[in-house]
């Protein structure tokens, strides 16, 4: 997965494309280890928004990256161009991870990549987009779909979470964390895309969870309850669901238990604790619950997380209980299902 391969040509959105160069492209200074090297590959200089892009090499590149990436087609009424449509098509038949990012989805689908699975691309498209090609399961809620070794992503700032996403699936959550910082964005957005299609993206501080979040995230350690944060935003429980609904896309518990799981992921990264000391410390109480929430959420079980991504990451001594920014922190993969232990 060292090459990420960037798939232009006429027509693309400059902000997708932007946007996968700052990810992949720049290695955070305090990350160890090998990162990403990333090319673009066109079949000709290419009017990209209002910019003239000259690419690095032809579309004949991209079957042999680890990764290609696809952004954004400003114009999604007529085909695809044919010669990128089989680049990808080759790519992904040669074993590359392919992604595309907003209106990308229109030319995964054009190569046949997303018959029989679900995928999504920006609101405003996906009903285009489930139109032209039946065959594919069109989820326009979703910020992005993940089927393994072909991602799809929701429009415009969702292309960075899928981008995000891929740097955790392959450098850990811990990693992902430290991109996002440098990038001033959160690592992890909860919820989908619908909530962003009628109403405004609430400021951080400009709505009735605000207060709650990192008085939550202070103790995760303890056995919360939905009661308790109902007292807590001094609000009933029913009214609590519904504004959790609003702004996060999910219930309260369901929240709840990603912050434990994401707490989790990052303590096995950065500390030699026990499986017993971390489930004390996400509030999982033992680490048989522990174990079995967290290979239901990520995909694999604790020591196998551990195992893949303890050494991608730079180690800490012990854990200093001290917790990042609220709500934010990443879960991380199923595609470990192939690395390591799944039992």
């Amino acid at each position: 997965m060292d090459t990420v391969a960037l798939a232009v040509t006429d027509g693309m959105l400059h902000f997708e494309l932007s946007l996968a160069c700052e990810v992949f492209g720049a290695k955070p200074a305090d990350v160890a280890g090998p990162w990403y090297r990333v090319v673009v590959c066109g079949p000709a200089p290419s009017r990209v928004g209002r910019f003239r892009l000259e690419p690095d090499h032809g579309l004949d590149r991209l079957p042999r990256a680890g990764t290609v990436i696809v952004p954004g087609l400003a114009d999604i009424d007529g085909d695809p161009p044919a010669d990128l449509v089989d680049a990808v098509r080759a790519a992904h038949e040669a074993g590359a991870r392919v992604a595309s990012l907003c209106t990308g989805a229109f030319v995964l689908a054009a190569a046949g990549l997303l018959d029989g699975l679900r995928a999504t691309t920006h609101w405003a498209h996906t009903h285009a987009l489930a139109a032209r090609y039946p065959q594919v399961t069109v989820d326009p809620d979703v910020l992005y779909v993940d089927n393994g070794s072909v991602l799809t992503s929701a429009g415009k700032a969702a292309a960075m979470d899928l981008c995000l996403h891929l740097v955790r699936l392959d450098h850990g959550a811990s990693v992902a964390n430290t991109v996002a910082r440098r990038l001033v964005v959160p690592p992890h957005r909860d919820g989908g895309q619908a909530q962003f299609v009628n109403t405004p993206v609430p400021a951080p501080d400009n709505h009735p969870l605000a207060g709650l979040f990192p008085w939550v995230i202070e103790r995760l350690d303890q056995p919360l309850t939905v009661e308790d944060l109902a007292r807590q935003a001094r609000m009933s429980s029913r009214n609590l669901g519904r504004h959790f609904r609003s702004v996060t896309g999910t219930t309260p518990l369901q929240w709840l238990l990603t912050q434990r799981i994401r707490h989790a992921q990052e303590l096995l990264e950065t500390t030699d604790n026990g499986i017993d000391t971390i489930a004390a410390a996400t509030g999982m109480g033992t680490a048989t619950t522990l174990r079995r929430h967290f290979n239901r959420t990520v995909g694999v079980p604790p020591d196998a997380y551990r195992r893949a991504f303890r050494s991608r990451t730079r180690p800490a001594p012990n854990d200093s209980g001290h917790r990042p920014d609220p709500s934010r922190r990443p879960l991380s993969t199923r595609r470990l299902r192939a690395d390591g232990d799944s039992s």
